[in-house]
């Protein structure tokens, strides 16, 4: 046995001989998933579906009582059933599409724990003698203590230590960002690295040579697994939405409640204010019968009113909106796993993003080249594609699948796009003799039937080995350039031929296209902040930074590495993240997942709704715990299991999308409150006015149904069709400790209500019931446009306008979905009073003059308002 393999056989452990039948030690779990039943009740938890929960205990309280003593019919309790049925649809919609999406993700995230590894264990044989033999065992039973044999293409087992390496590259982009990084047996002392040199990591790819390793840490133990059970313990962190939505269901109870106890208050005063002799009461059993009832009556009257004060709609209708707003983002690219993440995404006020694959290609490039004197392009394609080992092919799609060392493949798709094929010219050259590189000589060299001898590796050394420099270039200012190539982030090659240097290639994955631009309106429009987190070096992370215009050239004391980061207490890391001027940090290198999750932490302390991008298992951590977690399309399965919304293409503008419809779904959710607020104000204000006056209310309990619930689903979908508004992408994010509510939209809610409780009351007092509930719904139908036009620029006027003079623009702001679904409310109600009958207490269709003249005279509900908008919005051009 000679010296290696004893070095080898020492470094088996006895836990290796111990454990040699284990099974299953390197599992990392997926999740555990939580029963559908307990999903299904969770969404119970929304405040406002827990208000309704009040409501139906209340309404069914009051339908018994009405049963029970007033001699009603069992229909008293559609009312409470109409409430149940507002609950289930709005937790149920949400339910049904969160499992749905979770199916979908459950198939990208299988991960598979068979595949065999070799490994090298000690064998007892019967005579006492001991034998190391290479077994092939599942990837999941590897344990710690095990020495592991790994060649090109292998994935890492298990984290552990190098104990043997033959020009080791391995790809550590899902942990540090890094495509590729060089490994060897000695440690090399880096402070800037993320992971020793000496060190392996569960998940990462060993792009080119082989190694063997001695395991240290299996499965949940691993730097992947503890990366996991950060993403398992999730964020507590509540969505803006939820606490607005916590805020307005609060308010909401708390105004109906004391507006009940108020008419109870008022009513009793009333009611002893009218006695002349309580005594007598007291004494009169009849009177007494009767004055009770009085008190039960005002008590029912004050429920009634909290039942009708409450939008049971609301829940229901948001749903909707998150629903329909994830169809559109998927159309958009942003492949929605949660609902609440539609509008999340135009809360965010910070965007914490990895660097690879999410600014970048993660394609390494040729980005600069310089060959020098008359060396013919055919002889330098040659010299590429002899003396390479990697390989690229085209899949059926088109796509361009890389095989081996990422730099060579850059390489190679360089001279492909030069117009060369390198496989014909491999063909055509007959190999005699070939060194790969090794970090040892740092140069490969490949020596050809022909004689010629191709070199490619560190430029130092090349120029160092060769006698000659092709163009007369000197060494100086060979360095020059290579500092420039540096200095820009890239990686450096040489290239020589026949003991001529003849050039240099700067290569380097570059940045999307579309990056800088994103980046722009991302930050300096949307007023989002954006901080670079990546596993790369500080050069490497501040010159994406500055391409991409995060930085300006030179500015100082915008970067800090990851450990950095790691030594400052809490205090002192969220004093230096509550910079937002100069000075603030911008990019994090060298991130550990830990940081990049602790970083998330300190950011929602501050107040920021987050949201961070990833494609690795880094990355997990952090987009578990941040408000919106984005993965992407090509990204580990553990970053999109860890996700709410995944990036389909990858792309940072897609991201922007994402704020844009956020944005703009929750101004609908505002449009709707003030449509059904309107309504439920109007409504509040009629039960108050029967309540004093004595009369009976005008609406029926079936009537009221379809105005609280099934009109209400059809404006949320009317508004919820509604495109994109892109003016949302030049304002600033709003403030997550904000009403949803706001003054503006409390006057517009309170006047409009008064106005149509006005003109109800004069119909109340001079039309049939019949007519009543139609001018009722006909009011809110045109009430829905002045909805769709609040806080816009446009108008009904200006958009008949465009027809004439601006067609791009009214296609760019009109939605047919909106005037159809809107139309359903009409022909809803056309079909209510002509055949609805008994159902509604409809005594009689209406005429066609009738429908003419109601809708004539409700129109004025939105051509006043419009015409005040379409006049201020000419006045403020």
């Amino acid at each position: 046995m000679d010296s290696k393999n004893i070095y080898i056989t020492n470094c088996l452990s006895e836990d290796s001989e111990t454990v040699i039948n284990g099974k299953g030690q390197n599992i990392i779990p997926p999740p555990e998933k939580e029963p559908l039943w307990k999903g299904f009740i969770s969404k119970f938890k929304d405040p406002l579906i827990i208000v309704l929960l009040v409501v139906f205990i209340f309404s069914v309280g009051v339908s018994i009582y009405e049963i029970l003593n007033l001699g009603k019919g069992y229909e008293v309790l559609l009312e409470p059933m109409g409430v149940l049925i507002a609950m289930f649809l709005a937790t149920g919609v949400g339910f049904v599409f969160e499992v749905k999406a979770d199916k979908e993700f459950d198939i990208l995230n299988k991960v598979k724990d068979t595949r065999p590894v070799k490994v090298l264990r000690k064998i007892k044989h019967n005579d006492g003698s001991v034998s190391v033999e290479v077994k092939e065992i599942p990837k999941s039973d590897v344990v710690v203590g095990d020495v592991v044999r790994l060649e090109s293409g292998d994935e890492v087992p298990a984290d552990g230590n190098i104990i043997e390496a033959m020009h080791l590259t391995v790809d550590e982009s899902i942990f540090t960002g890094e495509p590729y990084a060089d490994k060897s047996v000695e440690r090399q002392e880096n402070s800037e690295a993320a992971y020793p040199s000496n060190f392996l990591l569960r998940g990462a790819t060993v792009i080119e040579g082989n190694a063997v390793m001695k395991v240290s840490a299996c499965g949940m133990n691993t730097e992947e697994g503890k990366g996991i059970a950060k993403v398992q313990e999730g964020s507590e962190v509540k969505t803006p939405l939820n606490q607005q939505l916590d805020r307005l269901g609060k308010m909401i109870s708390v105004a109906s409640f004391i507006i009940g106890v108020l008419i109870v208050v008022v009513r009793l005063i009333y009611f002893f204010y009218e006695i002349t002799d309580l005594e007598d009461i007291i004494n009169d059993q009849a009177k007494f019968v009767d004055a009770i009832e009085y008190i039960l009556h005002s008590i029912m009257i004050a429920v009634t009113l909290i039942v009708v004060a409450v939008p049971e709609g609301l829940p229901m209708s948001i749903t909707v909106s998150l629903a329909m707003s994830m169809r559109k983002m998927l159309k958009e690219n942003n492949l929605v796993r949660k609902l609440h993440a539609c509008e999340t995404m135009g809360a965010a006020t910070v965007i914490c993003t990895d660097k690879t694959g999410t600014l970048t290609k993660n394609k390494m490039t040729v980005i600069e080249h310089l060959f020098f004197g008359d060396t013919p392009k055919e002889l330098i394609a040659k010299s590429i594609a002899v003396n390479s080992t990697a390989d690229i092919t085209e899949e059926e799609d088109g796509s361009v699948r890389r095989i081996g060392n990422p730099t060579e493949c850059a390489l190679l798709m360089w001279i492909k796009n030069e117009g060369f094929d390198y496989k014909k010219l491999r063909a055509e050259t007959v190999i005699k003799e070939q060194h790969p590189f090794s970090t040892m000589t740092k140069y490969m060299e490949t020596i050809s039937d022909d004689g010629h001898v191709f070199i490619k590796g560190a430029s130092e050394i090349l120029l160092d080995k060769c006698s000659n420099i092709a163009g007369g270039w000197t060494k100086e200012q060979i360095f020059e350039k290579l500092h420039s190539y540096q200095a820009k982030a890239m990686r450096t090659l040489g290239f020589a031929i026949d003991d001529t240097f003849i050039g240099i290639v700067g290569i380097a994955d570059p940045i999307r296209d579309d990056v800088a631009e994103a980046i722009h309106i991302c930050r300096d429009n949307a007023g989002v902040r954006v901080i670079i987190v990546t596993g790369d070096t500080p050069g490497t992370a501040k010159e994406i930074g500055r391409q991409i215009g995060l930085i300006k050239e030179g500015e100082e004391g915008s970067s800090i590495t990851g450990s950095e980061f790691a030594a400052l207490s809490d205090e002192e890391a969220l004093r230096l993240l509550a910079n937002k001027g100069e000075g603030c940090i911008k990019i994090i290198s060298r991130a550990r997942p830990e940081n990049k999750a602790r970083l998330v932490t300190l950011l929602q302390k501050n107040g920021e709704v987050v949201a961070v991008t990833g494609d690795g298992t880094n990355d997990a951590p952090a987009l578990s715990k941040a408000q919106v977690g984005l993965s992407m399309g090509d990204g580990t399965a553990r970053a999109k299991e860890a996700s709410d919304i995944t990036i389909i293409d990858n792309s940072f503008s897609s991201i922007n999308k994402a704020i844009l419809w956020g944005r703009s779904l929750y101004m609908n959710i505002r449009r709707f409150i003030i449509f059904q607020t309107t309504i439920n104000v109007c409504a509040c204000l009629i039960v108050l006015f029967g309540a004093f006056t004595g009369k009976e209310s005008p609406l029926n309990v079936t009537q009221m149904l379809w105005v609280n619930l099934i009109m209400d689903t059809f404006a949320a979908m009317a508004l919820s069709s509604l495109p994109a508004d892109k003016n949302v992408l030049n304002d600033s994010p709003r403030n997550p400790k904000s009403n949803i509510i706001n003054m503006k939209m409390g006057l517009t809610i309170v006047s409009f209500g008064l106005i149509f409780f006005a003109a109800l009351c004069y119909c109340w007092l001079n039309f049939s019931h019949d007519l009543f509930f139609t001018i009722f719904v006909s009011i809110q139908f045109w009430n829905i446009f002045n909805a769709r036009y609040y806080n816009t620029k446009a108008s009904v006027i200006q958009d008949i306008v465009n027809i004439f003079t601006d067609r791009k623009t009214l296609r760019e702001n009109t939605s047919i979905s909106f005037v159809l679904i809107a139309s359903v409310i009409i022909i809803g109600q056309i079909l209510i009073v002509t055949f609805g009958g008994k159902m509604f207490e409809i005594n009689r269709p209406l005429t066609f003059n009738e429908w003419v003249n109601i809708l004539l005279y409700t129109s004025p509900i939105l051509i006043v308002p419009d015409f005040y908008r379409f006049i201020i919005n000419k006045i403020n051009k």
